[in-house]
């Protein structure tokens, strides 16, 4: 028996996987290339569960570019991760030196000192039925690679 016709076909039913595998690669290849990576994780807050807040997070995530994930937690908030480009997850309100450390950024009224940056979601503007009253960032670093190829919902 001819080793060719199985390797052949070993070869062709790879392809798809790999396709989908380069895609991955090439949007982490030009995260990479987009500067440093970083990665920050977020619990929110506020009136955020029951109110669509975890679709919307995965909306704005894949507009600005960036991957991780969303979920509810038992205790009535919504946490999760965002990884990519620095200039991307900075693009993310962080909160001002405010007296309170790096932790803690207030909602939709600025109190304490929210970063006036263009992309206010995660901190001051979520779904249309949802209040943030704060959020909380932490464990922010960079990394040498993403962990994730998306931004999806974890339940």
């Amino acid at each position: 028996m001819c080793p060719l016709p199985l390797l052949a076909a070993s070869v062709a039913a790879s392809r798809i996987p790999l396709r989908l595998l380069g895609r991955e690669l090439a949007t982490a290849a030009a995260m990479s290339a987009a500067g440093r990576l970083k990665t920050v994780d977020y619990e929110v807050f506020g009136r955020v569960q029951g109110v669509c807040f975890r679709m919307y997070t995965e909306g704005e995530a894949k507009k600005i570019g960036v991957v991780g994930w969303v979920k509810n937690t038992s205790k009535g908030t919504v946490t999760g991760q965002v990884q990519g480009p620095e200039e991307k997850v900075d693009s993310i309100p962080h909160p001002t030196d405010n007296g309170f450390g790096r932790e803690t950024c207030f909602g939709q009224w600025n109190v304490g000192g929210c970063d006036t940056k263009p992309m206010s979601w995660l901190c001051k503007v979520g779904s249309p039925s949802s209040r943030i009253d704060r959020t909380n960032f932490s464990n922010e670093k960079f990394i040498s690679k993403l962990d994730y190829s998306d931004f999806s919902i974890r339940y």
